[in-house]
């Protein structure tokens, strides 16, 4: 009896030893959401803006983000950790520390409802709220393979971020179209984004911003614009509907597609635009055609 209290007491002391100081987080909350990985990863990036005093320190991949938020005087991290269960379904888990505040935190969790753990609640509870109102304003089908035909077409090279696309596509349409009217130059199909790098850790492309146009022997010269051939190409399609600003959403939705069904893609989209978002309306009636190249 005595040498299995002593054993008792053993693996108690051991028990608080790891849980105080070896620990890594003092409070974890987990929660499943009809939303894959590469939504969720880039709705954190965008919640994580609208905050004060709150950073980005790494993201590995898109399962993975470790964010630094300043609350008066405590210094939390947040480590979100994003596991696709189906191909609709994920678990996320949050692991949050206090780092100034990390063995008082830890032994208050066990106990009463502290100020961190309701604050840690209450913010996670704000940013799955705001996930779960941005899923209602999409849509993303996958059509499976398709071709896309060769274009000839007018187009500008914009850099920005994944979330700026449309911005760039708002700022260059006007160009686009009046110098396409001045010069009686021919339509030939719908404004498409090619885009020519996609950089996934820094969130930033590099795209054409195109016109399909008719080509001739003889075309007007421009400063910003100029006039290219792409070659049509296999790829797996995605139809979206919703706001331009986050089609980027059907770019992940093809990439775990393809993963699943062990199709090589080149992560270089292509996007067709069906209607002007300068027009305005409601969003989810207005579409684009989303294709991943295969490889």
């Amino acid at each position: 009896m005595k040498k299995g209290v002593f054993i008792g007491i053993v693996l108690l002391i051991g028990f608080l030893i790891w849980y105080l100081f070896v620990k890594p987080y003092d409070y974890l909350i987990t929660f499943k959401i009809k939303a894959i990985p590469g939504t969720i990863n880039q709705s954190i990036k965008l919640w994580n803006s609208t905050l004060n005093d709150a950073h980005i320190i790494d993201s590995e991949d898109l399962n993975t983000i470790t964010q630094r938020v300043k609350f008066n005087d405590s210094l939390l991290i947040y480590n979100w950790r994003i596991t696709s269960l189906n191909d609709s379904i994920s678990k996320v888990k949050v692991y949050i520390k206090d780092e100034t505040h990390s063995l008082k935190n830890k032994v208050e969790v066990l106990f009463i409802n502290s100020n961190f753990k309701k604050r840690s609640k209450s913010s996670v509870k704000d940013f799955v709220s705001g996930l779960q109102d941005h899923i209602k304003n999409f849509k993303v089908t996958i059509d499976g393979k398709e071709g896309l035909d060769d274009t000839y077409c007018i187009y500008v090279l914009v850099k920005s971020s994944q979330f700026d696309k449309a911005k760039g596509m708002m700022i260059y349409y006007p160009l686009l179209t009046d110098f396409i009217v001045k010069n009686n130059i021919e339509p030939n199909g719908r404004p498409f984004v090619e885009v020519i790098d996609w950089n996934m850790k820094k969130d930033s492309i590099e795209y054409n911003f195109c016109f399909p146009i008719k080509n001739k022997d003889s075309l007007p010269i421009h400063k910003y614009l100029r006039y290219k051939q792409i070659d049509g190409f296999k790829a797996l399609k995605a139809t979206y509907n919703g706001n331009y600003i986050t089609s980027d959403r059907a770019w992940y939705a093809l990439q775990d597609y393809a993963k699943n069904n062990n199709i090589e893609i080149t992560n270089k989209p292509v996007e067709v635009f069906h209607n002007n978002p300068n027009m305005g309306g409601d969003a989810l009636q207005w579409e684009a055609e989303v294709y991943m190249p295969i490889k």
